[in-house]
């Protein structure tokens, strides 16, 4: 089964019900981890949690299929959730299908999210028309996709707020699904919110639950690092420890502003009129028009390998920053600087 995203929401009803293995690819890692939670919350019972990484699986691929068909110390039930990189998790896949398909016993729930694959993908196609697996991709959203997610988060929870309620939740979430959530979840529980009783939220219950706002949440130090302000860093990094800034949210919303980059680079393509993509996307509402000036500055020091790199250099961060939790904020803080280093660098250059 093939999900799309604009689909997935009805998709994941069905896939709950007749498929063991999910396969949420692109990269958008907080919607693929979003789909992740649909998934197991329309499941009767998901059980027990066990995380694998893909490279466990790369390295032993019939770890998979025997943890799948194995039951919890308790026999209580289970679900298996994997965190892979590409097709690091394929040959364990195969493996786990080939069993299923031979009869070697019933599987728990498996997903795979693999944010720097594709739909395209080799593990991909293994599931794509198999009616007991789901593919879906997910791509970085807008700003008025993401505002439309928080006001349907919002009717679920039983507040009512208005567009701009929304669309400052969605901002101060760094466009971050899972954090938006999180802040409603925080302001139903404030206002005693709930669908049978549903509340009115405003700006003075959003200001009382601490909600990120964009000047104190992400963008400003996301912007700082991205246009090569070394001056202003320390300072937005003394902020980031100050506030509590969850490090993996930071992140996040860097590797979106990453990939809003890219498309805005391939938009632009071999023209190289910036401004006039820039306006044009600005019209549509796909971008902010506050956000104008810094996606103006960031084009022009991000483009091409050094764009390429940027994304690697995230991509590894990243898996520094899950793998080692409680460095996490010291770890964000050295890598931010080696980019804002390497921005300004280039920025320097350029002025020569």
């Amino acid at each position: 089964m093939k999900a799309t995203q604009r689909d997935f929401a009805s998709a994941a009803v069905r896939g709950a019900r007749e498929c063991s293995l999910f396969f949420l690819c692109g990269p958008d890692e907080a919607g693929a981890f979003a789909a992740a939670s649909r998934i197991l919350s329309l499941l009767p019972d998901p059980g027990e949690r066990v995380e694998l990484s893909g490279g466990d699986l790369r390295k032993d691929p019939v770890r998979l299929g025997d943890e799948a068909r194995s039951t919890s110390l308790f026999g209580d039930k289970r679900h298996i959730l994997v965190r892979a990189s590409g097709d690091e998790a394929h040959d364990a896949v195969k493996n786990m299908l080939d069993g299923m398909d031979t009869g070697q016993g019933e599987v728990c729930p498996v997903l795979i999210i693999a944010t720097s694959a594709t739909d395209k993908s080799r593990t991909a196609k293994l599931l794509e028309k198999r009616k007991d697996g789901m593919v879906a991709m997910f791509w970085p959203p807008d700003l008025s996709s993401v505002t439309a997610s928080v006001r349907t988060m919002a009717d679920a929870a039983g507040l009512r707020l208005n567009g701009d309620i929304a669309e400052r939740i969605a901002r101060g979430a760094g466009l971050d699904v899972r954090l938006a959530q999180s802040e409603i979840t925080k302001l139903a529980l404030y206002l005693d919110a709930s669908p049978e009783g549903p509340r009115n939220a405003d700006a003075e219950a959003l200001e009382a639950i601490g909600a990120a706002t964009e000047e104190d949440g992400f963008m400003p130090l996301v912007n700082a690092v991205l246009s090569g302000e070394a001056a202003k860093l320390p300072g937005e990094l003394k902020r980031m420890h100050e506030l509590s800034l969850n490090p993996v949210g930071l992140l996040l919303a860097l590797e979106r502003r990453t990939a809003q980059l890219a498309g805005l680079a391939a938009k632009i393509g071999a023209s190289g009129n910036a401004q006039q993509v820039l306006t044009a996307e600005k019209s549509a509402r796909r971008i902010f028009w506050k956000d104008e000036r810094d996606l103006s500055v960031q084009l022009r020091l991000w483009r091409g390998a050094s764009l390429d790199r940027l994304v690697n250099r995230l991509v590894s961060l990243h898996r520094a920053l899950l793998s080692n939790n409680q460095s996490a904020e010291l770890l964000l803080a050295q890598g931010l600087t080696q980019i804002a280093r390497q921005a300004a660098s280039t920025a320097n250059k350029r002025h020569r």
